[in-house]
């Protein structure tokens, strides 16, 4: 773009290169004749601008759309961000009275208090003997400390053990490329 700060705002005119009757200090032969311009070589310069802008204004469109789809994803990224920012703490800020441990999953009770509460029992341990109260889900602990609903543990069980995957390919790689430095370096 540098090399196109030079240029004036022209957008009405046809420029023509300026005319040089000693082009490296040689003299033309007739210099009349190589500054004519035929009316049909004006017409199709202008023609040939007024394609060229459209097609500008064109490729400036779509980049624009392609910023502003990234601004919407990254947007409703964000969103999903603050939203389950939103529910880790109000689920860690849940009455307990033990230490909850990564990789546990506990299970979250409203008494008819409106007391909110964690739990290491799950209805199906409480049985007939659980106190009044409403089940409202369960949670799995993560080791970041952020939650995950069991209902998406399979989700997430899958993608941890794909990135641990990724991650011991990548050092499996790392190590043979280390291994035959070092071995190059021996010889």
């Amino acid at each position: 773009m540098d090399a196109a700060e030079g240029l004036h705002d022209s957008s009405n005119k046809v420029a023509l290169v300026e005319r040089n009757i000693l082009p490296q200090g040689i003299s033309l032969i007739n210099p009349t004749a190589v500054a004519k311009s035929s009316r049909q070589d004006l017409i199709a310069l202008v023609t040939e601008i007024e394609k060229a802008d459209m097609y500008v204004k064109a490729n400036t469109c779509n980049k624009l759309q392609v910023i502003a789809e990234q601004i919407r994803f990254l947007q409703k990224q964000a969103e999903s961000i603050l939203l389950e920012a939103e529910q880790n703490v109000k689920l860690h800020h849940a009455a307990c009275n033990f230490i909850k441990q990564p990789g546990h999953t506990y299970h979250l009770y409203q008494r008819e208090s409106g007391q909110v509460y964690f739990s290491m029992l799950s209805p199906e341990e409480w049985g007939n003997s659980a106190p009044s109260q409403s089940y409202i889900g369960s949670f799995r602990l993560e080791h970041d400390q952020s939650w995950t609903p069991v209902s998406k543990l399979q989700a997430k069980d899958n993608e941890l053990n794909l990135f641990k995957n990724l991650l011991s390919s990548k050092n499996k790689i790392t190590n043979t490329i280390l291994q035959d430095v070092i071995v190059n370096t021996n010889t």
